[in-house]
């Protein structure tokens, strides 16, 4: 048998998906898994999203340009300039998802063997991207202690060699749900500006900030215009995760080309979800983000409030996005996780976890912490943290090895 590349050998699997299987198995024992492991919006998408797929008569649904749909380049750049993110449509390409403008940024501004700082825990498939480039990923550890707050400039500092080529940062953040404030990132946007490095954000849960201030976007900092390249997602913001539509933006004309190049080698993004999303962008009322919010602040508000009153877990401050990294009194969680979808169930419900360890990239670390999506009801999330409660209290620390022979 032909032997596989050692890119396809060094692909992680997912930390977040990587459990399915335990959960199908579940589930056809009759439980009801709940799933905090996925960020996967359960509030309904943009009336006007469906309107334009049932409204539009394609003959034939044919590529489209390479850098998006005019419209829906149009449309987004001007949500952007009514955000105050003062763009043009040349600074903008749509890609199929955060996941490939990730990748676009990757391939366009590192070689092969280039490093790029990343703050762990950090949103694990960066991990899969970089593997895809070739790039290094080199972490700089927040701790749960501090609410994930940005590492200082010192930090960073410390983590530069001649190879490194960029600074990646998610704000908010996933998994964190942590949010750095406008004097952090201004801090870290000068010195990418001095070493010249690029300074990616991946701002795809912006509009899931629940602070008074205003957010800064990594575009709206002056003087960065060649450094600064935002990553954004219709995903999670419109509901539509299963669109595929996202955005990669700089004012670096020279990244933007290439960006492009690289969007001419697989073609083009989904047309008709471009067409359909182009038509929610311009359509959607301010009201249903602001009710979007509001239900996840409350959702944030119970999460915190009755992980507080679990013992030995700890929860930290929730700032953005929706998901939480928590520690758990528990030696493995990864272990944990397993057990509650093959040995546990309170009256016929389980709860599914993303173990942390798979959002670090520093060995050991995030062994006793979880990441949950508080993307769920009220009275399911609620559900959800009382099955954890139970299962702690019965839980007996078993490895994952040790599950296996059991």
């Amino acid at each position: 048998m032909p032997e596989l590349s050692q890119r396809a050998h060094a692909m992680p699997s997912s930390p977040i998906r990587k459990l399915a299987p335990y959960a199908t198995a579940a589930r056809a024992l009759g439980k009801t898994v709940i799933p905090l492991n996925i960020g996967q919006p359960d509030v309904l998408t943009p009336p006007a999203f469906w309107q334009a797929i049932r409204e539009t008569a394609m003959p034939t649904l044919e590529y489209s340009h390479s850098a998006g749909t005019a419209v829906l380049c149009a449309a987004a750049t001007a949500e952007y300039r009514r955000q105050g993110i003062l763009i043009e449509e040349r600074d903008l390409l749509v890609t199929v998802g955060g996941s490939e403008a990730t990748l676009f940024a990757f391939l366009a501004c590192f070689n092969p063997g280039d490093e790029v700082i990343v703050v762990e825990p950090f949103y694990a498939n960066y991990l899969g991207f970089a593997t895809e480039a070739d790039v290094t990923i080199v972490p700089i550890t927040s701790t749960i202690e501090t609410d994930f707050a940005l590492p200082s400039v010192s930090d960073f500092d410390a983590k530069l060699t001649d190879r490194t080529k960029g600074i990646l940062l998610c704000n908010p953040s996933n998994p964190t749900g942590g949010v750095y404030s406008p004097e952090s990132l201004l801090a870290i946007a000068a010195l990418a500006k001095s070493r010249d490095l690029f300074l990616i954000v991946d701002e795809v849960y912006r509009d899931f900030y629940y602070g008074q201030e205003s957010l800064l976007s990594v575009l709206q900092i002056e003087g960065l215009e060649q450094n600064a390249i935002m990553i954004d997602s219709v995903s999670k913001k419109l509901s539509l995760c299963g669109a595929r539509v996202g955005f990669i933006v700089s004012r670096n004309h020279a990244v933007m080309d290439a960006a492009l190049r690289f969007g001419q080698a697989r073609l083009c993004a989904p047309t008709l979800d471009q067409t359909a999303v182009a038509r929610a962008i311009q359509e959607t009322p301010p009201s249903y983000y602001a009710e979007v919010r509001a239900e996840y602040m409350a959702r944030r508000d119970l999460l915190v409030s009755l992980l507080k009153e679990v013992p030995g877990v700890l929860c930290p401050r929730i700032d953005g996005a929706f998901y939480a990294v928590v520690r758990l009194p528990v030696d493995d969680a990864d272990a944990f996780a397993q057990w509650l979808l093959t040995d546990f169930d309170l009256d016929g419900d389980t709860v599914m976890l993303a173990p942390a360890s798979g959002f670090y990239a520093t060995p050991g670390l995030g062994k006793d912490e979880v990441r949950i999506a508080y993307v769920l009801e009220r009275p399911r999330l609620q559900r959800a943290v009382e099955c954890l409660a139970a299962a702690l209290a019965v839980y007996l620390g078993r490895t994952v090895k040790e599950l296996a022979f059991a």
